[in-house]
Order: structure tokens, then sequence, then C-alpha cells
């Protein structure tokens, strides 16, 4: 690669990572740009090499939240080793499993969490008046645990999106908790498929530790952005992302 396909995946990796860490979705900034500087890449080794970028970016946007936002590490540690079995079982069974029945399923849920998000616009911009009961925390944290972790393994665009959402419309939390929590999740999920990549001989360590500088880089003021400006600031990003990756995908499927 060329001097100026290294500088466009390090912008690609910062902006990805502050994405991330705002409202999930950097892989789909991420990805189309190692495998259009790279297209020799399989498509395995382009989804482990990013993995490799976005371990490092998520832990650094977990530290950062952590510092600010309380978190229940008894709930959260835990689901978080629960994503990265079940997303280390999705990066197993990408071979089995036609990926392109994913891609009009997924658009079809963005499409709704946008609408969901603009007709109800206090959704993860006001706390729950009442918080739920820890029985009903741990079921939902685990469940999406679980399925966002697999999905990640399998496909992976938009899963701390969708954790976002999880979390605020059945739990009640606000936006800039809820990513806190998701981050944390979203971390054992990125650890598990990354494990299972690196087993089976398909990361590009160099490239991924390169651009994982800058995507803890683009992590850090992401988190700290959400954080300072709050609910309000994430709900708009969450929509434009959201929008931004229905276009993506639709392309991807369509164009």
């Amino acid at each position: 690669m060329t001097a100026a396909d290294w500088g466009l995946l390090m912008v690609a990796a910062t902006a990805a990572g502050w994405v991330d860490a705002v409202v999930g979705g950097g892989g789909l900034i991420l990805l189309p740009a190692i495998l259009l500087v790279a297209p020799q890449l399989s498509q395995q080794a382009a989804l482990a090499t990013n993995k490799v970028t976005a371990v490092f970016g998520t832990g650094a946007a977990v530290v950062t939240f952590a510092r600010k936002v309380a978190l229940d590490w008894k709930i959260l540690a835990p689901a978080a080793v629960f994503a990265a079995v079940a997303s280390a079982a999705g990066a197993a069974a990408v071979s089995l499993i036609d990926r392109d029945l994913f891609v009009p399923i997924i658009m079809v849920v963005l499409v709704g969490v946008a609408i969901l998000v603009t007709a109800r616009p206090t959704i993860g911009t006001v706390a729950a008046s009442r918080p739920p009961m820890t029985r009903k925390i741990v079921v939902v944290v685990f469940l999406a645990a679980g399925g966002f972790g697999f999905y990640d393994g399998i496909l992976g665009p938009g899963t701390g999106t969708f954790f976002i959402i999880a979390f605020a419309t059945m739990l009640g939390t606000e936006f800039v908790r809820s990513a806190a929590m998701a981050k944390v999740l979203n971390l054992g999920s990125n650890l598990g498929a990354l494990t299972f990549f690196a087993v089976t001989g398909h990361v590009l360590w160099q490239l991924g530790a390169a651009m994982a500088v800058c995507n803890v880089v683009g992590a850090v003021v992401g988190s700290r952005m959400a954080i300072a400006r709050g609910a309000g600031f994430v709900r708009v990003v969450l929509l434009v992302v959201v929008l931004g990756m229905v276009v993506r995908l639709g392309w991807q499927q369509f164009g």
C-alpha cells in the first residue's frame, strides 16, 4: 500500500472510533475503507483486522465512560463474557449462513429504529421515572449480549447502535448511560470475534495496530463529547448514523 492508502485508513480509523464511541456503527466507516484500499484482502481478513482496531477503540471508550458514568459491573462484566462467547460462535458460523439474507433484515430494523427515535423524542433523552427491577436489567442485558454478540461475530455493522437502542427503549436509560453500557458489551463481542479470527489466522496485526492508535484517539474524543454534550447530542448523531447505515447497506445490497 502507498503512503496515501495508509493515510486514508488512519483518517477512517479515527472517524470510526469517534462514531463508534458515541452511537456505534464505526465498522461501516472503516470496513469499506479497508476493502477500498486493499481489495485483495478476503472478507475474513478485512473483518479480522477491523476487529483489532475495534477492540482498542472500544476499550478506550469503556475506560473514558467508566470514569464519568456509574456502571453496574456485577451485571455488565459477566454479560460481556457472554457476548464474547456469542460473538465467537457467530464468527464460526459465518460460512454456514447466507449473509445476504441478513442485510435486508437489518435495513428494516434500522429504518424502524429511525422512526421510533424520531416519533418518540423522549427516548434516551429522559431517564425512566421508575428504575427497572434488577431482574429485568439482568434479562435485558444478557439477551442483548447473546443476540447482538452473535450478530457482531457473523455480520457486525451497527452492533453498538442496537445495544444502545435496546437499553434506551427496554430499560429507560439515557443515551449516554446506554452508550456506556453498550461499549462494555461491545468490547466483549469484539474480543470474542477477534479471538476466533486470530486462531484461524486471518488477522493482519501490523495494519490493525496502526489503525488502532487512531481509533483510540477518535474513541476518547467521541466518548468525552457524548458525556459533555449529553443525550440530545447522542440522539442527533444516532439518527444520522442510522440513516447512513441504511444507505450504506442498501447500496451494498442493491447498488
